[in-house]
């Protein structure tokens, strides 16, 4: 059981480790990779003000930029070289920027062993438990005769 939930946590890093970085040549692509510097915090794509600043104009512009033949990943890289980083939708996977792509990964793996060892013990203290049935506790002389006076004045 503990291989096979590595062996899910392993694939889904790997999948994360290999997945396509090139953007499709589409505006719509270009548009959701862009974050719109409006303060809305959505994509170019999916800002929804009217006469947006930022959006409005960017979108014409990728626009004229596909139609002129620039790549996508050329279009991108203007951006970023004006507006930094923080101009991407998602972070970049390099650097300190592959915390972010790696640590929910991590958080899972972990809460996943936490709660296997978690399990483990509850029902490895319950198992321990039922074998050894009932304990037998030392009682003293004087309380086991104090007991006895107890019993016998109820009884009486």
């Amino acid at each position: 059981m503990k291989r096979r939930l590595l062996a899910i946590a392993y694939a889904a890093l790997l999948a994360g480790c290999f997945s396509a970085t090139t953007v499709p040549n589409t505006q719509k692509a270009i548009e959701d990779r862009l974050t719109c510097q409006c303060g809305c915090g959505l994509t170019v794509h999916s800002c929804n003000h009217l006469q947006c600043g930022f959006a409005v104009p960017t979108r014409q512009d990728i626009a004229k930029s596909l139609a002129a033949g620039q790549t996508a990943d050329e279009i991108i890289a203007r951006y970023v070289a004006k507006y930094g980083e923080k101009v991407l939708s998602s972070p970049t996977r390099h650097g300190f920027n592959l915390v972010a792509w790696y640590a929910p990964y991590v958080a899972v793996l972990i809460g996943m062993v936490g709660i296997l060892l978690l399990l483990k013990r509850w029902i490895g203290g319950k198992l321990q438990a039922d074998a050894a049935g009932t304990v037998a506790t030392v009682v003293s002389d004087e309380d086991r005769k104090k007991l006895e006076r107890e019993l016998e004045d109820l009884e009486s």
